[in-house]
């Protein structure tokens, strides 16, 4: 028997991004003055869901309220185009309309329109949907459709059966019993909680207590709430939750971090993920799209809103640095098996400047240098440990034999490379002299290396045997 689709049910929005160029300001009055204007639509609220479902590679059908008006036609064509299928529900106000005006990345004004109205009663063609579905994705927008009595029968039938992801608003509906996993963040599980936790003697003890207590109060078999950088705390109604910790990533623009949190959820319960394996997914996931820009940055030319392969981690310390008159300060290598020798080198270089960047060989890169044997270590992995030392604020991974294209990107005022260069211009230094940087050479830890680490271990590892 095939499987049904993933079934988004919610309130969708259109989401309008107007950017422009401000150089100046208006004559008549102290406001910037944008030019250049491009407009940039997108699904929003549930649609915007929907729309990262489907790019997921799921099977997606948005059950969502929908005017008969030009935006409500717009709103659909921009779903059929990620490959959402829509099943509307009557309703008889106008479409919601959020249009943000922007200019570097920044928003500097939000212009909502759009009216309320009835909304069902639902059509056969929408319960069917909900009832078929191999998992459910509830993003509830506070619009009504949550409140619809066949919608919430429909919901309230295949909770228990099927996952049932709910990301609640306070001025939405409760969710249905038997819910496997509400999504609510900090705030709106306040809201939700009201005096509950108020005691508590730290953020993350209020946090497990209003997560336990609404847990028990929606009846549902977990509670996710969403800690912006933090991560998520995932209760199952004990005093002793799960914390799912957040990467360091760089966040201008939060906006649809909540969507993906819940569309990556519903999307890894589909696939078979047990509750905690779903919530850290979703945390990953969530952390990615913002890196990459957030909603701002979904579906524009040239990305979708996927982080950037190989994703530079810890660049805008760089970019203030820079911008202050510090030094900045590059190096680079494989750092496969982190030794004493690795650290040495990175204090040093550390303290040639005001910041550190890593260029960091990826896992191809590596094979070519060292051999089909090597990295030990993914280069995700790298990364991620590299970040986490004190020395250094940003971790560069590239693919070529050299770093040369990465070193262009960043541009550094000092280069320092670890090794034995007496004598020998650092094959480096003609591209530093470009922007009139700087190449050292930094001496490697004495006896200290990858390759002596593996061949002590494989060492041992055959005394053993």
């Amino acid at each position: 028997m095939s499987r049904g689709p993933l079934v988004v049910v919610g309130d969708a929005l259109l989401d309008v991004d107007l950017e422009g160029r401000a150089g100046r300001l208006c004559p008549d009055a102290p406001v910037p003055v944008l030019d250049d204007l491009v407009e940039h639509a997108r699904p929003g609220g549930a649609g915007l869901a929907a729309a990262l479902a489907a790019r997921d590679g799921h099977d997606v059908v948005l059950v969502s309220a929908v005017a008969d008006d030009a935006d409500g036609e717009h709103l659909a064509t921009l779903l059929a185009a990620y490959g959402v299928r829509l099943v509307a529900v009557p309703h008889a106000g106008s479409t919601p309309v959020k249009k943000r005006v922007r200019s570097a990345g920044q928003s500097l004004l939000r212009l909502d329109t759009g009216t309320a109205g009835a909304v069902g009663p639902a059509p056969e063609s929408a319960l069917e949907a909900i009832r078929s579905a191999s998992a459910v994705l509830v993003a509830d927008y506070g619009r009504g459709l949550t409140d619809e009595p066949a919608v919430r029968e429909a919901l309230s039938g295949v909770a228990g059966r099927v996952p049932v992801v709910w990301d609640p608003h306070p001025r939405g509906s409760a969710p249905v019993p038997g819910v496997r996993l509400v999504t609510p963040n900090r705030d709106e599980a306040a809201h939700f909680a009201g005096d509950v936790g108020r005691d508590a003697r730290t953020p993350l003890g209020q946090a497990s207590a209003r997560a336990a207590a609404l847990v028990e109060r929606w009846s549902a078999s977990a509670v996710a709430m969403t800690l912006g950088a933090q991560g998520a705390l995932l209760s199952h109604g004990e005093s002793s939750p799960s914390v799912l910790p957040a990467p360091r990533v760089a966040v201008a623009d939060p906006c649809g971090a909540g969507d993906r949190f819940a569309s990556a959820a519903a999307g890894a319960l589909a696939s078979g993920a047990v509750t905690t394996e779903a919530v850290q997914a979703a945390v990953l996931a969530a952390a990615d799209f913002v890196a990459a820009g957030g909603a701002a940055a979904f579906g524009r030319p040239g990305t979708d809103g996927d982080p950037a392969e190989h994703a530079p981690r810890g660049l805008e310390r760089v970019e203030r640095v820079r911008a202050a008159g510090g030094t900045v300060v590059a190096t680079g290598g494989c750092f496969d098996l982190l030794h004493a020798g690795h650290v040495a080198t990175l204090e040093a270089a550390r303290a040639l400047g005001d910041c550190l960047v890593v260029c960091l060989n990826s896992d191809a890169s590596v094979r070519r240098l060292k051999g089909e044997a090597r990295p030990l270590v993914p280069q995700d992995d790298r990364a991620r440990v590299l970040a986490a030392l004190e020395p250094v604020d940003a971790v560069v991974v590239f693919d070529e034999d050299t770093p040369t294209e990465a070193l262009r990107r960043v541009r550094p005022d000092v280069w320092a490379k670890g090794g034995d260069y007496a004598g020998v211009e650092l094959p480096e230094a003609t591209l530093l002299r470009e922007w009139g940087g700087q190449s050292v050479v930094l001496p490697y830890l004495q006896g200290r290396s990858t390759t002596n680490l593996v061949a002590t271990a494989a060492e041992r590892a055959g005394l053993r045997g």
